[in-house]
């Protein structure tokens, strides 16, 4: 099993991004985040899920362990004591899933790869904080793993792009938590994994990045609209990237960490998105270079970075904090 997740790594990914200074507007009027250690999580893990609760707690699931394979295994960590704690287990082990925070509290699992090797899931199940039990709810039309599931205003799960083990796919379904089924949404101009996709503030997603059959590092972003369930270009990257992480800042810029490039083996540069005018701006480094990885926004505007796989070398437990001075 080791060696079919490093044999996908070696085919799918080359490791690299450049240096890079966070801006404010411009790259010119640069303000560099600061990054510091936190707890270790109990078990080394990379392309998991990280999913804030609406208790604050970040719930870390699945991914893989270089020596272990797929996890099924799940923990939670303490922004107050900045601590990890075990939880229930997922029902089927899987690495390249999504995760998503639904209205009523519950975390929606989706796709991935599992313990047979390649072969991508349509399943998906349901985390219950309350009781820390993991449940089934409906299976997605199409197999997929590493493609991206982003929360709509209106309580649904928008998921596109992935790869099922032997093609990638530009098409998007979407999860109605009320009936537990899904129903297709289009499809994207490129097809993706490993990409991002944010749901900006005004109810938007950007998907940035990830990689396919032609690329595996791709620079270009789209827009997916809920209201008119289309999709339209928006401005590509610095960097092109996959593995990488994006999250919703304060005021409505992304924050996009990390990821396997196209350039040099330095995986711990950062960018930033600006929904005005469509454009990246420079960002900071982390204190380590990583991918596939998780990045959580938590309390005060920090952003808690965790595990992951840094170049040619082993799973990451580190975790780190980011925030902007």
């Amino acid at each position: 099993m080791r060696r079919r997740i490093l044999g996908l790594r070696v085919t799918l990914i080359l490791v690299a991004t450049i240096a890079l200074s966070l801006a404010s507007t411009s790259p010119a009027s640069a303000a560099v985040w600061k990054w510091t250690a936190t707890g270790k999580m109990a078990t080394a893990r990379w392309r998991h899920t990280a999913t804030r609760l609406l208790d604050g707690r970040v719930l870390v699931a699945g991914g893989a362990d270089t020596d272990q394979g797929p996890l099924a295994s799940a923990e939670l960590y303490d922004p107050a004591s900045r601590t990890w704690a075990s939880t229930g287990s997922l029902a089927t082990a899987r690495y390249d899933h999504t995760a998503t925070l639904l209205p009523d509290g519950k975390v929606l699992v989706a796709g991935g790869f599992d313990n047979a090797g390649l072969s991508a899931l349509a399943s998906a199940e349901l985390y219950d904080p309350a009781s820390a039990t993991w449940a089934s709810t409906g299976s997605m039309a199409a197999a997929r793993s590493g493609h991206s599931a982003t929360l709509l205003s209106d309580g649904r799960v928008l998921v596109a792009g992935g790869f099922d083990g032997s093609t990638f796919t530009p098409s998007a379904e979407i999860y109605d938590p009320g009936s537990g089924t899904w129903a297709s949404a289009g499809s994207m101009a490129t097809a993706r994994w490993s990409h991002t996709a944010t749901r900006l503030l005004d109810g938007r997603v950007i998907v940035a990045g990830g990689g396919n059959s032609d690329s595996f590092a791709i620079a270009s972003s789209e827009l997916y609209n809920p209201a008119s369930g289309t999709w339209a270009p928006t401005g590509n990257m610095s960097t092109a990237r996959s593995y990488h992480t994006a999250t919703l800042l304060q005021g409505g810029r992304v924050l996009v960490a990390g990821g396997a490039g196209a350039q040099e083996p330095d995986q711990a540069s950062a960018e930033i998105y600006d929904p005005t005018s469509g454009t990246w701006l420079h960002a900071g480094k982390m204190t380590t270079s990583r991918e596939s990885h998780t990045a959580t926004p938590v309390a005060g505007g920090k952003v808690l970075v965790a595990g992951g796989f840094e170049c040619c070398g082993q799973a990451l437990a580190g975790a780190e904090i980011g925030q902007r001075p």
